[in-house]
């Protein structure tokens, strides 16, 4: 019988706020690069940033916070895909709205929504879904 190897949900959740914060200094490079020097409308920044820092979760996700390295990559990126999806639709429209509605800056609103987002969305569905373990006899 194969065991649970998934580290405990604290664990987990700790190593996901530090992949988290590794993945945000691309993110929020890459966002601030393209608005500021490359003259893109922050929104398409947004996505861009968010892309490339999915990226760079899913490998810190794969080998480090989840360590789930020894499943399927091939179904896990399809997992991470499609929660990448969402989350990078939910990070733009947060964004948009926050910026465009509330008047907050453009980096506030995106450090607002890249939080409020990773802790509802992101953590529980990489856990339960994206590099859930399966128990074999």
């Amino acid at each position: 019988m194969r065991r649970d190897s998934r580290p405990p949900l604290m664990v987990s959740l700790k190593r996901s706020q530090i992949a988290s914060l590794t993945t945000t200094v691309v993110d929020f490079s890459c966002l601030i690069f393209l608005v500021e020097i490359g003259h893109v409308w922050y929104v398409a920044a947004t996505a861009t940033g968010a892309f490339l820092g999915a990226i760079v979760n899913f490998m810190l996700g794969r080998y480090w916070t989840f360590t789930a390295k020894d499943d399927a990559v091939r179904a896990q990126a399809i997992r991470y895909a499609a929660v990448s999806t969402v989350s990078l639709i939910l990070n733009s429209l947060g964004v948009y709205l926050l910026t465009d509605y509330l008047d907050i800056h453009y980096a506030a609103s995106r450090a607002i929504t890249a939080f409020l987002v990773g802790i509802l969305f992101n953590f529980p569905l990489h856990r339960r879904f994206v590099f859930r373990r399966r128990m074999y006899a």
